[in-house]
């Protein structure tokens, strides 16, 4: 008998975990409370209290390789950072191609999840839904895949702002932002120097009379462009790069640091954190230093009070005659559909082994996908969860015992914590390629590599030093897809597609009168190294010698009519 999958939520993590149920063989029916699919990626015109919203002008920090779902490449004509109507674009190609849309229920909101009185035999649950009209539907499920993310909750901490009450201006969280209509010619605030925190400040300062960035702790910040012009996730994301980092940890923070402080002294702009670059996700934005330099924003630290339309700063300064505060203050998680007992926490981490399955349930048929953080993107982590979990409750992937999980989670929360600078609105922070690896070994896809070098050496290189991209974890195992191999050696033609809009031509090659080349080697090289091959490359390349200090410099001039 197939099993039947109930599936919460049809934003990316949903949409892989729908497919994921397809590929093992089960049938799964997905929930959505909204009345269309991308969740986090679909534009809301108007806040829809509940779910997950996002500002009209916002793109996507990781590129489209490496967010890629990993048996459907982007198009190779999409940009490399898109806009959210892109993203969602390409979400609807992945659902249409792999017929997805026919298992999804939308327009249905889920209200409770339940155990069976039979679960510890079955272990089977019972979802309560609640259909656009109001009508209320109990269905059993062989498992289910919680796939609602933590961006639904805004954190809106007034407490810890006296005065807040009686400030004259205007103030919301970032949550209600659409864009900087309305703000044209105010003094704004803005509290909270996350991502959201550093695109709004850009882009409301590109209308309003001045715009004040209030942050607590500082960021590192980061460009989507890198070197070459490039996307920047795709330089430096290797697996030789993860060797490095581990075997000089401190060296490669410091280099990184060095390298970031090259381009932009964030002492000096008021945007050093306290903590190392990979202790917490950067802040990826390419305009904020532009606008610090021409004044349209100006750095503060954390807001001490309100006072009328002044705002006081902990350092003492202020500010009079702020017309909106925006509070850019992150989001509380909430699960309100799930049993409490499953919502336990551990540190301020959900209670998950793996941040997947609950270790407490007798019968492993419940998952969280997609609730994960790391530096890189989500879509990849959400994917390999949601593959995971369909192999888990088929039963061809086994969990060790409570105990075993428990002692793994909270050895694994520790060090979580001694590495990240995790709290309750960070709640989760994982090493990217690590994290993928291991669960990869869980589900028997991850590459190898040092195979891969002994029977395709062009691959294994590209694996090894090149971006890790999802088409990795499709070479082999479960799951495995033809075109992965095709799609890792040409990702970077996808990469470079976007840019030819306008075909430079190549410049017309001009003989010149002289060239030179200066070649300095040393005078025991002619003496004691193969003197013949000097002697020809001499003859050859028209060389003239000169010998000073020890050193033969030999100069080539290159005489052409």
């Amino acid at each position: 008998m197939v099993m039947k999958v109930a599936v919460i939520g049809a934003g990316i993590s949903g949409l892989t975990s729908i497919k994921a149920c397809l590929d093992e063989g089960l049938e799964p029916t997905c929930f959505e409370s909204s009345h269309d699919i991308g969740g986090l990626w679909r534009f809301k015109e108007k806040p829809e209290p509940g779910r997950t919203n996002i500002y009209q002008s916002v793109v996507i920090n990781s590129s489209k390789e490496m967010m890629a779902f990993s048996d459907f490449p982007p198009p190779a004509e999409l940009p490399n950072n898109m806009h959210h109507s892109e993203v969602l674009q390409y979400m609807r190609l992945y659902a249409q191609a792999f017929k997805l849309l026919q298992h999804i229920q939308l327009q249905t909101t889920v209200v409770s999840v339940r155990q069976t009185l039979d679960y510890a035999s079955t272990g089977q649950w019972e979802v309560e839904t609640e259909s656009r009209d109001g009508q209320r539907e109990t269905r059993v499920f062989d498992a289910v895949m919680v796939c609602t993310g933590h961006f639904t909750q805004p954190h809106l901490p007034l407490k810890d702002f006296p005065g807040i009450e009686s400030f004259e201006g205007r103030y919301f969280h970032s949550w209600h932002y659409r864009n900087s209509e309305g703000l044209q010619g105010k003094r704004v605030v803005v509290v909270g120097i996350g991502n959201c925190g550093g695109d709004i400040a850009v882009e409301i300062s590109r209308v309003a009379e001045k715009v004040y960035l209030s942050s607590r702790s500082g960021a590192w910040v980061v460009s989507r462009v890198g070197q070459g012009g490039l996307p920047a996730d795709l330089i430096g994301t290797s697996r030789m790069n993860l060797m490095i980092g581990r075997l000089l940890p401190s060296w490669s923070n410091m280099m990184l640091e060095k390298h970031l402080n090259k381009a932009m002294d964030h002492k000096l702009y008021g945007l050093k954190p306290k903590h190392g670059f990979f202790a917490q996700i950067p802040l990826v934005n390419d305009d904020l230093p532009n606008r610090i330099i021409s004044g349209r924003v100006q750095m503060k630290p954390n807001v001490k009070e309100f006072c009328g339309s002044s705002v006081v700063f902990v350092d003492g300064s202020v500010i009079d005659k702020v017309d909106v505060v925006v509070f850019a203050t992150g989001y509380n998680y909430s699960f309100p559909f799930l049993p409490a007992a499953l919502q336990a926490k551990c540190g301020y981490r959900l209670r998950l082994y793996k941040h997947v399955f609950p270790p407490a349930l007798k019968q492993p048929m419940l998952a969280v996908v997609g609730f994960i953080h790391g530096l890189g993107a989500v879509n990849p982590l959400a994917e390999m969860q949601a593959r995971w979990a369909a192999r888990v409750f088929k039963g061809l992937a086994t969990l060790p015992s409570e105990e075993t999980m428990m002692k793994e989670l909270e050895k694994d929360t520790v060090i979580m914590h001694q590495r990240f600078a995790c709290s309750n609105r960070n709640p989760i922070q994982v090493d990217y390629i690590p994290y993928l690896d291991s669960l990869a070994e869980e589900v028997g896809v991850r590459p190898n590599i040092p195979w891969l070098f002994l029977t395709d050496p062009r691959l294994a290189l590209q694996l090894l030093t090149g971006p890790c991209t999802p088409y990795q974890y499709r070479l082999t195992g479960p799951g495995k897809w033809a075109g992965a191999r095709e799609a890792i050696l040409t990702q970077w033609e996808r990469v470079l597609q976007p840019f030819r809009t306008r075909v430079v031509p190549e410049p017309e090659s001009r003989p010149s009168s002289r060239r030179g080349i200066i070649v300095i080697v040393s005078g025991a090289a002619l003496r004691s190294s193969k003197p013949l091959f000097f002697h020809y490359l001499i003859k050859l390349l028209n060389i003239k010698i000169k010998i000073r200090q020890g050193f033969v410099m030999l100069h080539h001039f290159n005489c052409q009519s």
